[in-house]
């Protein structure tokens, strides 16, 4: 006898047997022990992406520089120049164009308005592509990893970016950078403390350096210790350096010596040379000379 078999029209969600559905219960959770913990406390939620930085400013064309000039779908105007010293260049059809001191952006606009209102071109897409910048351009000389002249190709450029281009300050170097140019038509002079930027967050020192500018780092200053030192020489002074540090720094007195028996030379700014015996706790200052003297007994 044949049995009829009723199709139920309306989809029952599958299950697992009871003995299959522990199984992989069990499973699961093993996986989930096995994760470490950070794994496991992981949130769901898409993690934000940092912002983007500012785009620097758009860089200043200046003399000496090279460029390449091109005109979509008109290869015959595509032109490398040089800006001449009195910022300008010689464009096909359109004459001298004035390029020195404005933007990359903003002589491409000159160049393209001059060819629409010339009845040239009726709506030319102008861009220019900088080959060589030879027009600003910061020295760097003294005491630090590369002396050379540094290009400045955007115009925010920083002394800390220049610094860094070359190479920072040797280790015989100040900490101190001086920066000389010309502001404003006068002759413009700063020395900054270039660990003070850093160590105390005073960046609106970090000045904006100009096409021109010298950066000088010059040696650091020290100090001389001799007589009964371990190692007596010249020694570079650090930040807050004490007499005590100095003595270290010269290995300490010698069997003889005593740390008790010091004396400094000092340069007063009027030339004369002072003598003193310091404490261990007084500042160091530039070309002091410790004599470590020997021990009475």
């Amino acid at each position: 006898m044949r049995h009829a078999v009723s199709m139920n029209t309306h989809a029952q969600p599958h299950t697992l047997p009871r003995g299959a559905r522990w199984l992989a219960t069990a499973l699961l959770g093993a996986a989930t022990l096995a994760l470490p913990a950070w794994a496991q406390a992981q949130p769901t939620a898409p993690v934000a992406t940092q912002a983007a930085p500012a785009a620097q400013a758009d860089y200043a064309l200046a003399p000496s520089d090279a460029i390449r000039i091109q005109v979509f779908q008109n290869p015959d105007l595509t032109l490398e120049t040089r800006v001449s010293e009195s910022g300008t260049i010689t464009y096909p059809l359109i004459g001298v164009v004035e390029v020195g001191g404005v933007s990359i952006a903003a002589a491409e606009k000159k160049i393209a308005d001059a060819l629409r209102t010339g009845g040239f071109l009726r709506d030319p897409q102008v861009s220019i592509t900088l080959l060589q910048v030879r027009g600003n351009q910061v020295s760097v000389l003294g005491l630090v990893g590369r002396p050379g002249r540094y290009p400045l190709e955007a115009a925010n450029t920083r002394l800390s970016d220049v610094l860094a281009a070359a190479g920072g300050a040797t280790p015989a170097g100040d900490d101190v950078a001086i920066v000389t140019g010309v502001r404003n038509g006068q002759r413009f002079q700063k020395r900054v403390d270039v660990a003070q930027l850093f160590l105390a967050h005073e960046w609106q020192h970090d000045l904006v350096v100009q096409g021109g500018d010298v950066v000088y780092v010059h040696r650091a200053p020290v100090f001389y210790i001799y007589g009964s030192a371990q190692r007596p020489g010249a020694y570079r002074i650090e930040r807050g350096m004490t007499v005590m540090q100095a003595l270290a720094l010269g290995g300490g007195p010698t069997l003889r010596g005593s740390e008790t028996r010091l004396r400094l030379h000092r340069k007063l700014a009027d030339g004369t040379t002072q003598q003193a015996t310091p404490e261990l706790n007084d500042p160091i200052q530039p070309n002091d000379v410790l004599f470590v003297r020997e021990s009475l007994f």
